[in-house]
């Protein structure tokens, strides 16, 4: 048995009778979305074998089962990062889990560094393409033609248009944008975020796009949502800090769980 058949045939176990096809990543500190699941179960990346252990501060590394609405919903609170051990397919135990598992749509959460100034600290933009600026990749060595995976529909439009009616319906202001991954775990250098900008980025940050890769890899539909927690290096002066990101993802914690209650009071087509 490969580990992510191990880890979603432990995760069937512990979820009994719950059947969950929706599951939400949750970005740096926004933990507390999962106020908004009803009678939630709680299981921890240690007792799923083959999960990777988050190591930053912000990621509880747990996985949330429960309703949102009329939608049973799989929350993972915690992410790894390509820059914690190299390895930019660090998150595939969990998303192919989640294949297996039953999952057929996941929602990406981030922090990014915003490049705009119509994009403050504390705003959410809707992700509607990505540019790989990391360059690395979760499917090399992957053998098969599985692997030539198209990104053309990468972030699923249906998806993204019921995003954008839960954000009208809440009153809650959704930009959209492109989404540049740098590897991190430094911040960009202003000359950097000036590139980005000639590229057509208009948020930074340090994950989702592997998953992305990953989750169109085991056919999920996929949409994306970030946190602006900072102006990128150079904006407006800004010294960007892993401190603010954690402040101000929290400050939108609100916000992101309207979105998702919205989204999913009522089951998705």
């Amino acid at each position: 048995m490969t580990s992510a058949r191990a880890a979603a045939s432990a995760l069937r176990k512990k979820l009994g009778r719950r059947r969950p096809t929706f599951a939400v990543v949750l970005g740096s500190s926004l933990g507390k979305v999962a106020e908004a699941v009803d009678a939630p179960l709680i299981i921890p990346f240690a007792k799923i074998p083959g999960f990777p252990r988050p190591a930053v501060s912000g990621h509880a590394g747990a996985l949330i089962a429960g309703h949102i609405g009329e939608t049973e919903v799989l929350l993972v609170s915690g992410r790894v990062h390509y820059y914690e051990h190299g390895r930019p397919d660090a998150m595939r135990p969990v998303i192919e889990a989640l294949a297996l598992l039953g999952i057929r749509t996941l929602l990406l959460l981030n922090a990014a560094g915003s490049l705009s100034s119509d994009a403050p600290p504390g705003s959410l933009m809707l992700i509607t393409d990505h540019i790989n600026f990391a360059g690395a990749n979760p499917l090399i060595g992957e053998k098969g033609d599985e692997r030539f995976v198209s990104l053309t529909d990468a972030y699923d439009r249906v998806l993204c248009d019921a995003l954008r009616r839960a954000a009208k319906a809440e009153a809650i202001a959704l930009s959209e944008g492109t989404y540049m991954w740098f590897s991190g775990p430094s911040f960009e250098t202003p000359a950097e975020i000036r590139a980005a900008r000639v590229l057509g980025a208009n948020a930074v940050g340090m994950s989702t796009v592997p998953e992305v890769i990953l989750a169109r890899r085991f056919g999920l539909r996929v949409a994306a949502v970030s946190i602006i927690t900072n102006f990128a290096a150079g904006i407006r002066s800004s010294v960007p800090s892993h401190a603010d990101t954690l402040r101000w993802a929290a400050r939108a914690t609100a916000d992101v769980q309207r979105l998702i209650v919205s989204l999913l009071e009522k089951p998705l087509g």
